[in-house]
């Protein structure tokens, strides 16, 4: 028989340990002036960020993987609630958009996560992450210190907690939250509110706090931050702009390390070295810097109508891992090694006391030292963008190359150069696609509607974003006006010109159905003014305006008061003289035919009668083709150079927006390729589905694979030995092998070296991918690399100039050198 008494003690007993148990198990964050303290253990934090939505969760396996192959430890998140609630009310966390699952796979490989809850997060993203339904609440002001918005972001904020919580995600209930992020970069607006930004922001870090204070909060570009939360900084040198958080017990964190620049439509290549990015890096951390975030890490693809304005489909391509989540090379491996290094370093930078010496002008000493000198690191940083420097130090002496940071983790030994890359390099390939071609092309055309046709009526053209509220880029607007005979010009190649004034972001004008202009703004200025001539006929004449947006603003003040759409419409040149015909009725109508019929999808395509490609390749033109998917299982992107500006689906998934045809200031298109995740491809018949705005060639449209198999190393005399030759055992750096100056290469994928494409011992020029040999070079060289690499899958070459250069041979004795391969991975 059981006695309750003592069952009951002994039950009680069994869970109050069973609690203990669980709650010691859990990673409590704390921190201090010093670091992010995570179960108890000071962390350096080395981190990246990945947005889901950009990418397919058939991709996210992949790029954490290669994200803590990189030395990550950390991914960082925003949260975008105009995917999630597009209706309010009605909450969509599937697919692309399952934010859980995402998070759960950060925390399954390891790593830890912050969450950008936002909810305004800019990220060139559509309303910078606010669904479109805000704007309609009344009295409404974003950002600022207005109750109809405040009830609405608390709402979503403890929605999205909750939702958190109860996934046990956060890092005090044992998951891989460790930090959460409210607002963003508010100071760039905060003036703008006067009083009611100060009490804005107060009241954002006390209700964050509130719904949940498990783990710190943080705030970037904050410079008054709540005390509460940690203020952190943006921008692409924190170790020379930040002056530090606002509190002497609040880390210093680097929230947004731009790995390159985003980019418009019309913008030229944006670049970011790795050499600068590693520099930027390892002054932040020499400067008490215990937190890096690479944004992004991965940009991915603005799949469907996701962009802000005017911002194109891929998204900062030049990250560590580009759109297709291939390593771009040497920014992926130069910041690994970095990250190796500044782990080699951890202790003394963690214990030790920091100590900065100025040698000169331009060159410093930063040194972090425990127990007398026992635990020691060392930062030699030059700061001379132009001049080499040597420098002496605890009585060896170190060269330093142009802005360069060497890391010496026991104060002695160099492991890692910002300017010297150690890692190999690589050049992406787009090779046309062998099986997959696009094959029974089709077209389907737009018709032009007319006043009558349309329903809404107003006596001026209503204003475009209202009207579409975001369902659509397109809107038509059209109005009819009858012109005496009198009135048109005598001569016939004396033509009127119709004006439209509009304030974005580009249209197409049609008079009596016939195509006459197109007219856009661009990123910097969205008004613009479209001119063109045109015949008109004597009698009632129908102007129609097909206006659009190219997603909606993304940052600055009073977001929801901005316009766009046509203002004012004039026809000049006539005999009576300039008619402003901006109030003459308009009639207007959301969205094109296509749209509504769902013409990208197999159900919707059959709703019309597709004809034969002819030779009248017109605007607003549907297209529709067959391929096959491409052979392997490198990425597919499709090349659109023969096409104008539209829009692509595949297999009925909106792949974005497209615009070859609006060139940058270099005379080339800024973006030529756009991608196609493998997720979104059947085996076979694969339907594409174009649709063009302004006229274009889509048999020309060319299935593309994507791949790094261009691998390169580039060697100088004064690059240390690879970081991998160390590590830290007994507080001590040890060799793990024999630290060798040489070139490391290593194919992708098991692939193997199949060819040595280009060998220079001596002087080059150029790239990984368009080397041109120098003024010196070794024969002896060539032969030496393809022994060593050929048929494999990756090989080391020592740099050695007696095996490098033919014996009582070498050109250029006088030159230092330089080692630079380049080989194909077959």
């Amino acid at each position: 028989m059981i006695d309750p008494p003592k069952f009951l003690f002994f039950s009680l007993l069994a869970l109050v340990i069973a609690n203990a148990s669980a709650h010691s198990d859990r990673a409590a964050v704390t921190y201090d002036g010093r670091s992010m303290i995570i179960n108890g253990s000071r962390e350096l934090l080395f981190s990246g960020s990945i947005h889901y939505p950009r990418s397919t969760p058939q991709m996210w396996p992949e790029l954490i993987k290669k994200a803590k192959e990189g030395g990550l430890n950390l991914i960082q998140t925003y949260v975008f609630w105009n995917i999630h609630e597009p209706v309010q009310g009605q909450l969509n966390f599937e697919g692309n958009y399952d934010l859980v699952k995402f998070i759960k796979l950060i925390g399954d490989n390891g790593l830890w996560v912050t969450l950008r809850l936002g909810p305004y997060i800019e990220s060139e993203w559509n309303l910078g992450g606010f669904p479109y339904w805000l704007k309609d609440v009344p009295n409404i002001t974003f950002r600022s210190y207005n109750e109809p918005f405040m009830y609405h972001m608390k709402k979503y904020s403890e929605m999205v907690i909750n939702m958190m919580k109860k996934e046990k995600l956060f890092a005090d209930q044992g998951g891989p939250i460790i930090m959460a992020q409210i607002e963003n970069e508010y100071n760039n607006v905060q003036l703008s509110y006067r009083e009611a930004g100060e009490k804005y922001i107060k009241w954002a870090g006390d209700m964050a706090v509130g719904l949940y204070n498990g783990v710190p909060w943080i705030m970037c570009k904050q410079k008054n931050a709540p005390d509460t939360v940690i203020s952190t900084c943006n921008g692409r040198h924190c170790a020379d702009t930040f002056t530090g958080p606002n509190g002497p017990n609040k880390p210093s964190l680097w929230t947004e390390n731009w790995t390159a620049q985003y980019r418009v439509f019309g913008d030229p290549p944006s670049q970011r070295s790795a050499e600068d990015l590693a520099y930027a890096v390892a002054k932040f951390f020499a400067k008490n810097g215990t937190l890096n975030n690479y944004y992004m890490y991965h940009g991915g693809t603005n799949f469907g109508r996701t962009s802000s304005s005017f911002v194109t489909t891929r998204y900062y391509d030049e990250a560590p891992l580009d759109e297709y989540g291939l390593k771009r090379e040497p920014k992926f491996g130069h910041l690994r090694d970095l990250h190796r290094a500044l782990k080699l370093s951890k202790k003394p930078l963690l214990w030790g006391t920091p100590k900065l010496q100025r040698v000169s002008q331009n060159v410093e000493i930063t040194t972090y030292e425990k127990n007398k000198g026992k635990i020691c690191a060392a930062f030699l940083t030059n700061n001379n963008t132009r001049v080499a420097e040597t420098v002496e130090f605890r009585g060896e002496e170190y060269y330093l190359p142009p802005k360069s940071v060497s890391i010496l983790p026991d104060c002695k030994t160099v492991v890692f150069n910002s300017q010297a890359v150690v890692a190999q390099h690589s050049s992406r390939n787009f090779v046309v696609s062998n099986t997959a071609k696009l094959r029974g092309w089709e077209m389907w055309r737009e018709s032009v509607p007319t006043y009558d046709n349309l329903e809404v009526k107003s006596v001026s053209p209503r204003e475009l974003y209202s009207l579409t509220k975001d369902t659509s880029d397109y809107a038509w607007y059209s109005t009819s006006i009858y012109i005496d005979r009198k009135d048109l010009p005598m001569r016939p190649d004396d033509l009127p010109v119709l004006e439209v004034a509009s304030l974005g972001h580009a249209l197409l004008a049609f008079v009596n159905g016939q195509y006459v202009g197109f007219g856009h703004g661009s990123n910097v200025e969205k008004s613009h003014v479209l001119k063109t001539p045109v015949k008109f006929k004597a009698g009632n004449n129908h102007i129609s305006l097909l206006a659009m947006t190219v997603g909606l603003p993304n940052s600055g003040a009073y977001m929801e008061k901005r316009f766009a759409g046509p203002k004012a419409i004039l026809i000049q040149g006539l005999m009576s003289g300039t008619l402003d015909i901006s109030r003459n009725e308009w009639a207007q109508q959301v969205g094109v035919s296509g749209e509504k019929m769902k013409l990208f999808s197999e159900q919707g395509s059959k709703k019309v009668k597709w004809a034969p490609l002819d030779g009248n390749l017109g605007p607003l033109t549907w297209y529709k083709a067959y391929f096959d998917a491409p052979e392997g299982k490198d990425p597919v992107a499709l090349r659109m150079t023969s096409m104008q500006k539209g829009v692509i689906w595949v297999n009925g998934i909106n792949l974005g927006r497209y615009w070859v045809s609006y060139l940058s200031a270099t005379n080339k298109p800024t973006q030529e390729e756009y991608h196609v995740p493998r997720a979104y491809l059947k085996e076979k018949d694969n339907m594409l589905v174009v649709m063009e705005e302004t006229g274009g060639d889509p048999q020309k449209i060319e299935v593309l694979t994507v791949n790094r198999n261009t691998i390169c190393s580039v060697i100088t005399e004064y690059h240390p030995p690879t970081v991998k030759s160390w590590e830290r055992r007994d507080n001590k750096i040890r060799e793990i092998f024999d630290p060798v100056r040489a070139a490391h290469l290593a194919c992708p994928d098991d692939k193997i070296i199949g060819k040595v494409e280009f060998v220079s011992f001596g002087e080059n020029e150029g790239a990984c991918g368009v080397f041109t040999p120098g003024k010196c070079d070794s024969t002896k060289a060539h032969k030496v690399v393809e022994e060593l690499c050929l048929g494999k899958n990756g090989c080391i070459i020592p740099f050695e100039r007696e095996s490098l250069i033919d014996r009582g041979k070498d050109s250029c004795p006088d030159v230092a050198k330089t080692l630079a391969v380049q080989v194909a991975c077959t």
